[in-house]
C-alpha cells in the first residue's frame, strides 16, 4: 500500500445518465496539455458532470459523474485540499497522448495522468504520486544493474503479464524469489514516484547469486479488461493466481534449481503470503516484508487518521471525514454486508465482494498452518503497515524454529531510509531499498 495505494494508482477507466455517446457534444479544441488542465480545473471546481463529458466509450462505461465525484473526494480526504497546478508534460504511448498534470495537494503532489485517445477524447485516468525528475528517471540503482536480464511471460492467453528475470552468470542451479506487488496497479518495479523498491531488491538479489522474477501486475497490464469485472474481484484474481504461474514458469527454467524457489510479498503482497503458501506447499520459503497482519479495514482507518494528524490537529472537515470512513469499515465488518452492498458505501470504493473474500482472515494464523521457513521484516519508521502488524506475526509465528524476524529502525515502507515521522511526501524523495535488507533477505535464502 502505497499512500493508500487503493485510490491513488488505481485505473479509473464513466457517460452521465441520460446521455449516449452520440448525443454528446464537447468542444475538443485546442492541445492535449490545454484539454487536461481544463479537465482538471473542472475537478477542482466540483463540475463532475462536464467532466465526465470528455470521457470516450468505455469510460463512459465505468465511470459516471457521481462516481467521478466520489473518487476525487476520496483523493482529497487522503492527500489534502488542491492547492495549485505546478507542471504540465506529455508523452506518446501508442497512438494515444498521456498527459500528466502535476498538482500539488496539502499533503502529497500528484499527477493527474489523463490519457487521450486520437479523437481528444479521455480513453483513461490516473492518480499518481509526482516523479522527481521523470524525464531523468529513477536515481540509478546502488545495487548491481550489469548482470543480464531477459523478458519473460507470465500465463498465456488474454491475462499473460510481462516481465523481467534476472538470472546469476553462472552454470548454477540458482535459487530464485519471486516478487508479489502492494495493491493496486503496480509495474514490476514497484514504482513509487523517483522508487522502484522491486529493482532493487531484483539486482541486488542477482549480485548476490539469487535470480529474481518481478512483472507488471495483472491490475496495470490489462486494466481496460479488468473493468467490466471490477465487482466481482478479488485478491485471487488480483494476485494469487499471477504468483503461483510466476512459480511454475521458474519451476521450468534452465539453470534455476526447481527446489529453491521462494516467493516474497510486499505489503498486500505480504498479507496474501500465507494463501500463496497454502495454494504450493512445494514453495521453498515465504518472504513477508511490511505485510498486514490486521483486517485491511482497520489498517485504512489508521492510516488515514495518521496522515489527518501530521498537521498536528484534525480539522472538523478531516474529523466529519473520518467518521464517514469509521462508517464504511462498519459496512465491511456488518454480519450483512452482502455482494449487493454498494461501493459506495464501503472504504475507498472498493466493491464488496473483494471484502467478503477478506473477511475472517488472520494471515500469521493461516501462516501457522504452514510447513515453509518464513522471513518477516519490518520497518519501524513504516506508518502504512505498523509495528503493531509486525507484532501479529510475532504472536502465532515466534515458536517456530524456522520463522525468522528482522525490524529496521530508519526504514519506511519502502525500506528506504528515514528520519523522524514517515510521511506521504517522503516516497517522493528518490531514494533505495536499504542495503542490509538485502544482505539479510539473502543471506535467509541461500542459508
Amino acid at each position: 500500500m502505497k499512500l493508500i495505494q487503493w485510490v491513488l494508482p488505481l485505473i479509473i477507466l464513466c457517460v452521465p445518465s441520460g446521455f449516449s455517446s452520440s448525443q454528446i457534444q464537447v468542444s475538443r479544441e485546442g492541445n492535449v496539455e490545454t484539454l487536461a488542465k481544463n479537465f482538471v480545473n473542472l475537478l477542482v471546481k466540483e463540475e463532475y458532470a462536464s467532466a465526465a463529458l470528455n470521457f470516450d466509450a468505455a469510460v463512459s462505461a465505468a465511470l459516471s459523474p457521481q462516481k467521478l465525484r466520489e473518487t476525487w473526494e476520496s483523493l482529497i480526504m487522503q492527500v489534502g485540499a488542491f492547492k495549485k497546478e505546478r507542471s504540465v508534460r506529455t508523452a506518446k504511448v501508442a497512438a494515444y497522448d498521456v498527459v500528466y498534470v502535476s498538482c500539488e495537494f496539502g499533503r502529497a503532489d500528484l499527477d493527474v495522468k489523463v490519457v487521450y485517445n486520437s479523437t481528444k477524447q479521455i480513453a483513461g485516468l490516473f492518480f499518481v504520486p509526482t516523479e522527481a525528475n521523470p524525464q531523468a528517471g529513477a536515481a540509478a540503482p546502488s545495487t548491481n544493474s550489469t548482470l543480464p536480464a531477459r523478458e519473460v511471460l507470465i500465463g498465456s492467453g488474454d491475462w499473460a503479464l510481462h516481465g523481467t528475470l534476472i538470472i546469476p552468470e553462472g552454470e548454477g542451479p540458482f535459487p530464485a524469489v519471486v516478487l508479489v506487488h502492494g495493491s493496486g496497479p503496480q509495474d514490476r518495479d514497484e514504482t513509487i514516484g523517483p522508487n522502484k523498491p522491486f529493482r532493487d531488491l531484483a539486482e541486488g538479489l542477482a549480485a548476490k547469486g539469487i535470480a529474481v522474477l518481478r512483472y507488471e501486475k495483472r491490475t496495470k497490464e490489462h486494466a481496460a479488461q479488468l473493468v467490466p469485472l471490477k465487482d466481482s474481484i478479488t485478491v485471487k484474481e488480483e494476485t494469487i493466481d499471477d504468483v503461483l504461474l510466476a512459480v511454475s514458469l521458474l519451476r521450468n527454467t534452465g539453470r534455476i534449481d526447481p527446489k529453491k524457489i521462494f516467493v516474497l510479498g510486499h505489503s498486500l503482497g505480504g498479507m496474501m503470503i500465507p494463501r500463496i503458501g497454502l495454494r504450493d506447499s512445494g514453495i521453498a520459503g515465504l518472504i513477508v516484508m511490511a505485510g498486514t497482519s490486521r483486517p485491511l479495514e482497520d489498517v485504512i482507518l489508521d492510516q488515514m487518521s495518521y496522515i489527518f494528524s501530521l498537521d498536528s490537529t484534525i480539522s472538523e472537515s478531516q474529523k466529519s471525514q473520518l467518521e464517514i470512513i469509521r462508517s464504511q469499515v462498519a459496512r465491511v465488518k456488518d454480519p450483512k454486508l452482502t455482494v449487493a452492498t454498494p461501493s459506495t458505501d464501503l472504504p475507498l470504493g472498493i466493491p464488496a465482494r473483494y471484502w467478503l473474500d477478506l473477511r475472517g482472515y488472520n494471515p500469521p494464523k493461516v501462516a501457522l498452518t504452514l510447513k515453509q521457513p518464513m522471513l518477516i521484516v519490518q520497518g519501524e519508521r513504516d506508518y502504512q503497515v505498523t509495528m503493531d502488524d509486525f507484532a501479529g506475526w510475532k504472536k502465532y509465528l515466534s515458536a517456530r524454529s524456522n520463522v525468522q524476524f528482522r525490524t529496521y529502525p530508519k526504514l519506511n515502507h519502502l525500506f528506504i531510509e528515514g528520519e523522524g515521522r514517515s510521511t506521504p511526501q517522503e516516497y517522493g524523495i528518490a531514494g533505495h531499498v536499504a542495503e542490509s535488507v538485502i544482505d539479510d533477505i539473502a543471506a535467509w535464502i541461500r542459508k
